[in-house]
């Protein structure tokens, strides 16, 4: 655990754990399976938004453990997974607020969060990411904590911002997924990770090349994890920064799949729909260890 989520309620973590040791349930993790929203569709996934309408609240650059930023929830009542989502260096959360919304329209709670200082490094921003998780748990609007299930957390995250979500899922297996866009991190010692985690990557990165980079992360990761490696043909570092009908395709997949435990976006990772992206134009490479 990390020192900013000294906060965070050791006796429900406790619990999540324990309920996955016994088995409970049959989907991810050994958690009970949640289905939120229709049956999914490739037209569905790859639409701007998804079945969910929703709203956003501000977050104040004061608070403690990151640089504030912006929340994104479902205006449905319910119970609904928190994935906070990392900016990369030098930029600020508004590069991939799109992403948030796209994946709160799915029935997800998201923070886009903005750093301490847009030159922080994969550590810091590890940290905060748990810090945003943190503060979406317990100190967020009565609005937003009504909506959050506490034991379904996740995180994802842009270049550095990757490179964080990489550590943040090694520092803390109770996550229940990572999506790490065009990870940029100067190590890839991440064969302690047991967090299911998909790395986007990018054909043209010339930033984070995927040669030393994103491959080589995705190498390092057990291979009994449940994992994927999804690379963007003709795609730069900053494909990610923009709307991508891809990137968000495949988190809401991933997301669904695994913070959910919901097994209705299996075939989208692992079945025909994804046959279809890998034998098109989507991806030049794609790796994973289905079945899942």
């Amino acid at each position: 655990m990390f020192k900013g989520v000294l906060n965070r309620s050791l006796v429900s973590r406790a619990l999540s754990v324990l309920v996955a040791l016994v088995g409970i349930g049959a989907a991810s993790h050994g958690l009970a399976q949640v289905q939120n929203g229709p049956n999914p569709t490739t037209s569905l996934l790859e639409a701007s938004s998804g079945p969910y309408s929703i709203s956003s609240d501000s977050v104040s650059s004061f608070v403690f453990g990151f640089g504030g930023g912006t929340i994104y929830y479902p205006n449905q009542s319910g119970s609904y997974g928190v994935v906070a989502i990392c900016p990369g260096f030098t930029a600020g959360g508004s590069t991939v607020a799109w992403l948030g919304r796209r994946i709160a329209s799915h029935g997800f709670v998201t923070i886009v969060i903005d750093t301490n200082s847009i030159f922080d490094y994969p550590s810091s921003r590890a940290s905060q990411l748990e810090a945003a998780l943190e503060y979406v748990v317990e100190d967020a609007s009565y609005s937003v904590r009504s909506r959050v299930d506490e034991n379904r957390l996740a995180v994802a995250g842009h270049s550095m911002g990757g490179g964080g979500t990489l550590i943040a899922a090694r520092n803390d297996s109770s996550l229940r997924a990572a999506y790490p866009m065009t990870p940029w991190n100067l190590e890839s010692y991440f064969q302690g990770v047991s967090v299911p985690s998909m790395i986007i990557g990018a054909q043209l990165d010339t930033i984070a090349s995927v040669s030393s980079h994103s491959i080589p992360f995705y190498n390092a990761l057990s291979s009994s994890l449940d994992k994927a490696y999804a690379e963007l043909r003709g795609a730069s570092h900053f494909a990610p920064n923009t709307t991508n009908t891809m990137i968000g395709k495949y988190a809401v997949a991933w997301f669904k799949r695994f913070l959910d435990g919901d097994t209705r976006y299996s075939p989208f990772l692992c079945g025909t729909p994804n046959a279809v992206d890998r034998a098109g134009i989507s991806f030049s490479d794609y790796r994973e260890t289905c079945p899942y």
